[in-house]
């Protein structure tokens, strides 16, 4: 049997745009709910819950910085985020605020398609590997099939990663005591949809580095090495 239809929420006050992705979305197979502002948004967010959101930087009323930051305190929902600038600032404010993906515009019809199938792919997980699935490191305990994340001791409980976010630690993970390049990183973490552009990887490692160490503080799990890349030092043991 057939998985269902993704849908798609798209968050973008430009009705021509948001009716040719509509279409050309709908095409492709995927179900469509669009929304003009943060307003609308959490109208249909009442009603269904999205597999992916677009959400468009330049809003009216709130914009897509304060959204996504505000559903990343909340929710681990796919987030792409699109914008008419395209400064490196612009991308690495959205990425910091917990974009999964940033696209700018204008955009071909295929790269959002693109885009849009990678990040959904990832928040479903791979197809299950031989051996080597669940981890132990410092507090934590990782299982790659289910995706998860929890921390052992007083304070024990789930770990709230992004997709992104989490294929991240699985990198370091399935490549332990190896210092990698930002460009190893990318590669195994979003293969062909991966751009050459070296802080969305940084604004990651932020990212993931804080949330481990909210949960353990102290422990300094990944290092950055000059002119190398990172580390993950933890002492990691595969659990069968």
């Amino acid at each position: 049997m057939s998985e269902p239809a993704a849908t798609l929420l798209m968050v973008e006050d430009d009705p021509e745009i948001s009716r040719l992705v509509g279409e050309f979305m709908r095409r492709e197979g995927f179900e469509m709910e669009i929304a003009g502002d943060g307003h609308a948004m959490e109208a249909v967010l009442q009603r269904a819950r999205p597999d992916l959101i677009i959400l468009d930087l330049m809003l009216p009323g709130e914009d897509g910085l304060s959204i996504c930051r505000r559903l990343r305190a909340t929710d681990n929902i796919p987030i792409l985020m699109l914008s008419a600038k395209s400064d490196e600032i612009d991308r690495v404010v959205g990425l910091e605020m917990g974009a999964d993906d940033y696209l700018a515009k204008p955009f071909g019809p295929r790269e959002l398609l693109a885009r849009v199938r990678a990040l959904l792919r990832r928040a479903r997980g791979t197809p299950p590997q031989p051996a080597g699935r669940r981890y132990a490191f410092d507090v934590f305990l990782v299982e790659l099939d289910a995706r998860s994340i929890e921390r052992s001791g007083p304070d024990a409980g789930p770990v709230q990663l992004t997709s992104a976010e989490f294929d991240l630690l699985a990198c370091f993970l399935q490549r332990p005591r190896r210092v990698l390049t930002r460009d190893q990183i990318l590669d195994w973490t979003r293969g062909r949809s991966a751009e050459p552009f070296d802080r969305t990887v940084d604004m990651l490692i932020s990212r993931l580095r804080r949330k481990l160490d909210a949960a353990s503080p102290g422990s300094n799990l990944i290092t950055t090495v000059r002119n190398g890349g990172y580390l993950f030092t933890a002492q990691i043991k595969q659990i069968p």
